[in-house]
Formats: structure tokens, C-alpha cells, sequence
């Protein structure tokens, strides 16, 4: 039988008594994934990428709106219907510029969404809020909708799909928060 020399046996328990207070630490925690239920006091924002400032929600007078703004969100159409009171976004923020959604202080959308017109002629394969729709040939350019992809036609791309699988869980935050405040229609 092998003896291993005293050193060995102290290096030996050194590294194990080190790994066992290393996974026993009081206070740790492992950071959660963005899934949880808003609490009451928490509010949405949506900056422009290119505005000036913070994007802290201490500074929400910065931001293009919040869910005070919002008068309702439709998940059928994709409809985001603002109040009458708000200037039009499409006023405060130019066309292809990115919008990053914020729910408290925790990015909601990762990538955020593109600010897209009728006029666009790029397709978009991730979050975009289009400024207006055309149905059946009539032009709509007075509602704003939160749509996956743009143009629609192509929601079944392989690309729409992935980035609309990784959004799920911050989409399923953010259809409840909406609820939670009464802004879902239903």
C-alpha cells in the first residue's frame, strides 16, 4: 500500500474544504431568468435607441412612452393602442431607429425592436413596432402594431420563429404585466 506523503493530504483537504465553503455560501444566488410576475410598482418604458440620456427608470420623462401611454394592447392583432394625449411616435423617433422596452429596471426585449413604416421596403426577421397596416388594400397609418417580423408574410421563417422562441418568455412577461394593469384586450 502506497503512503502519500503529509503535504499531499493537506493540499487535498485544503481544495475540499474550500469547494464545500464555496458552495455553502449564506446569501448566494444564482441570477433568474427575467420570467417572474411584475410586482405592483414596477412600470414599462420604451426608449429610442438614439435619444439622448439614461434608460433608467428614474429618468421615465425620457422615455417615448410608458404604460401610462398605453390605452391597450391587442394579442390577436398586435394592435399597441396609445392615448389620445401622446404625440405620435413616429413625431419623436425616425423610422429603422431601435426601441428597447424596459419593465422596472430589467431589459424586457433583448435586441429591443425596430421602429418600421409602411414604406419600408427591408424585411425584419425579430421585434418590430410598425407604424401602420394595410388590410385588405386600405392603408391604416394611424395605429401601431408589435408584430415578430416585417412584413408579416413572413412569420413562418425559419429565423422569425427562433427569435420569436427565445422572446417567449419576456413576451409572456410582458402580456401579463399589461393584464396585471388592465391594458390587455381581450
Amino acid at each position: 500500500m502506497k503512503h502519500y506523503s503529509p503535504f499531499a493530504w493537506t493540499m487535498t483537504i485544503a481544495i475540499a474544504s474550500t469547494m464545500m465553503t464555496a458552495c455553502s455560501l449564506d446569501g448566494y444566488e444564482p441570477e433568474k431568468p427575467f420570467t417572474t410576475c411584475p410586482v405592483e410598482n414596477t412600470k414599462l418604458y420604451a426608449f429610442g435607441i438614439g435619444q439622448p440620456g439614461t434608460r433608467s427608470t428614474a429618468y421615465a420623462e425620457k422615455a417615448l412612452f410608458t404604460d401610462d401611454d398605453i390605452e391597450w394592447f391587442d394579442p390577436d392583432t398586435r394592435e399597441l393602442r396609445f392615448r389620445d394625449t401622446m404625440e405620435p411616435l413616429r413625431e419623436e423617433i425616425p423610422l429603422l431607429a431601435d426601441i428597447d422596452f424596459y419593465l422596472g429596471g430589467e431589459h424586457l426585449f433583448s435586441g429591443g425592436a425596430t421602429c418600421v413604416g409602411l414604406i419600408c421596403s427591408q424585411m425584419f426577421d425579430d421585434l418590430v413596432l410598425c407604424c401602420g397596416k394595410i388590410d385588405g388594400g386600405v392603408i391604416d397609418d394611424g395605429h401601431y402594431y408589435l408584430y415578430d417580423c416585417y412584413p408579416t408574410q413572413f412569420i413562418d421563417d425559419d429565423r422569425v420563429k427562433a427569435n420569436r422562441e427565445l422572446r417567449a418568455p419576456q413576451w409572456e412577461t410582458f402580456l401579463k404585466y399589461l393584464e396585471s394593469k388592465g391594458k390587455l384586450k381581450k
